[in-house]
C-alpha cells in the first residue's frame, strides 16, 4: 500500500473529512468530526508507514497476537486504537477491511441524526 492508496481509500467513505489538528505532519481522516484513522506523513517518506485505527477492543487484542505489525494504538487509547504497520505482514486486504471497521465503529457511535446526514450526502 502507498500513501495515495491509503489516502484515496479514506477519502472514499461517505462524510470523510481530512485534516492536521495536530501538527503539520500528523494527516487525521473524520467522519462527522471524530477521527477514524491518522497517520504520519514523514513516516512514510522514510519508508515505516504505519496508520492509528479505531478497533473493537476484543478484536484488538487478538490482531496484535495474531500480527506482529499490529501494537496498540501509538499516542492514542490502548484499548480501542491499533498502529498497524504498512508493507509489513499485514496484507493490504487486512489493512482495507481494517479501515473499514474503524470507519463502522467511528460512524455507529454517532447520533442517529448525524448518521442520516452524512448517508444522504
Amino acid at each position: 500500500m502507498n500513501l495515495e492508496s491509503f489516502y484515496e481509500y479514506c477519502l472514499s467513505k461517505k462524510g470523510v473529512t481530512e485534516h492536521f489538528p495536530f501538527d503539520q505532519d500528523t494527516l487525521v481522516f473524520k467522519v462527522g468530526g471524530k477521527i477514524f484513522a491518522l497517520s504520519s506523513l514523514s513516516k512514510w517518506e522514510e519508508g515505516k508507514p504505519a496508520i492509528n485505527l479505531k478497533c473493537d477492543p476484543d478484536r484488538a487484542t487478538e490482531l496484535r497476537i495474531e500480527y506482529d505489525d499490529i501494537k496498540p494504538g501509538f499516542h492514542m487509547s490502548k484499548l480501542h486504537w491499533n498502529t498497524v504497520n504498512i508493507n509489513k505482514t499485514v496484507s493490504d486486504v487486512l489493512v482495507n477491511q481494517l479501515m473499514d471497521h474503524s470507519y463502522e465503529l467511528v460512524f455507529k457511535s454517532l447520533t442517529k441524526k448525524l448518521q442520516n446526514e452524512i448517508l444522504d450526502l
